[in-house]
């Protein structure tokens, strides 16, 4: 493609990326140099102008840009010409009117996962466990390294490389990600919306940082913190541009009716999460959103493109997240549990009675050192050997 976009929450090495990897003579500006962003608002054709490739980075902060660089493509369809990044999903941003449309490939940058911070250059067993018969699944799991770790103590430290790789106390780390959300709050924030009243926006990051893992109800919500349903609503949207917070769609045959359920919701980073809801003690559903962090990362990384959901029944039967590959589908349960029981398989036996017809065999992961079918149709398997 003639452009690369990749987007991200601020501070998951969006720059660093693109500035290691992208070739040496290609030109490199951003908008935060308020030089540049002149520039960009006055004459942005002079600013992409020219044959030899540029990087752009920070593109949300003018989006008018992107006009320009559509034009500058139309002309020239050289692959690879523009790298763009951005801090927003520029696809849900109102302000941006040009997608791009054949003209660009999108990448997401999500924060590291738990591999990449241990030094490799990977997330999860995921694509491992959906190619390989599951019978191969134990030796596959098994032949990781016996490296048990502390979920706690990766959830507090999320996946943003400064303080998941750099930064060594809990005090360190505190006012990194105090720092972090005045940041977003002050800054980042004002260029995708104007909002005045930045405490209620804050007092809501809370109260959805306290909600982590529990199905959305914006009435409700607002309701908690003093605010009007469609201001929660509007401000649960520029979240979501911001790669800030996650909606987990709930999994349906017909994707209409999985459309109109009540998504779950989760945070792009635990790490974050946590600081803004001044939790210091991470629950199951912290566990959860680890487990979905590292799986937005494989997704989002792959090819072909695969589905996450959750499933939830009216009396109440649910699993944490099915991961839709092609025509099959891999229900996983996650409990902050060192003891996996057979009871804890029988969601996942009733969603594989429900799809039989696609449904691959059911995946527990739990906190213990168990690696072993706790069913004929359910591994328990401890979370550090998937990822």
């Amino acid at each position: 493609m003639p452009a690369l976009v990749v987007t991200g929450a601020r501070q998951t090495g969006k720059t660093t990326l693109a500035q290691q990897l992208a070739p040496g003579n290609r030109r490199y500006r951003t908008l935060d140099d308020l030089d540049v962003l002149d520039a960009a608002r006055r004459d942005p054709e002079l600013l992409v102008g020219g044959s030899e490739p540029i990087t752009l980075d920070e593109i949300q902060r003018a989006p008018e840009l992107l006009h320009a660089v559509k034009r500058a493509i139309d002309q020239d369809r050289t692959p690879g010409r523009f790298l763009l990044t951005g801090s927003a999903n520029l696809l849900l941003m109102r302000k941006v009117s040009e997608s791009l449309a054949g003209r660009a490939s999108y990448l997401t940058l999500w924060p590291m996962t738990r591999r990449e911070q241990r030094g490799l250059g990977t997330c999860g067993m995921w694509e491992d466990l959906i190619s390989n018969d599951e019978k191969d699944w134990i030796d596959l799991l098994a032949a990781q390294p016996e490296e048990p770790d502390d979920w706690r103590a990766l959830a507090l430290r999320g996946g943003f490389p400064t303080p998941a790789v750099t930064l060594e106390t809990t005090q360190e780390r505190a006012v990194w990600f105090d720092g972090y959300a005045r940041t977003y709050l002050e800054r980042d924030l004002q260029d995708l919306a104007s909002i005045s009243a930045l405490p209620d926006f804050r007092r809501l990051m809370r109260a959805t940082g306290l909600r982590l893992g529990q199905l959305l109800n914006q009435t409700e919500l607002g309701r908690d913190v003093g605010l009007p349903q469609p201001t929660v609503h509007r401000w649960l949207n520029l979240l979501e541009t911001s790669y800030l917070l996650v909606r987990l769609p709930a999994y349906a045959v017909n994707r209409t009716k999985r459309l109109i359920k009540s998504p779950r919701i989760y945070w792009g980073d635990t790490g974050v999460a946590m600081h803004l809801a001044d939790l210091s003690e991470p629950g199951g559903a912290h566990l959860e959103n680890v487990v979905l962090n590292d799986l937005l990362a494989w997704r989002d990384a792959r090819l072909d493109r695969a589905e996450l959901s959750y499933w939830r029944t009216t009396i109440g039967d649910e699993v944490d997240v099915v991961i839709e590959a092609g025509d099959r589908l891999l229900p996983i349960e996650v409990k902050a549990s060192a003891r996996p029981r057979l009871k804890d398989a029988a969601h996942l036996r009733t969603f594989r009675k429900e799809y039989a017809d696609c449904a691959r065999a059911g995946l527990l992961l739990h906190t213990g050192r168990t690696l072993d079918w706790l069913a004929p149709d359910v591994l328990a398997a401890p979370w550090w050997r998937v990822l």
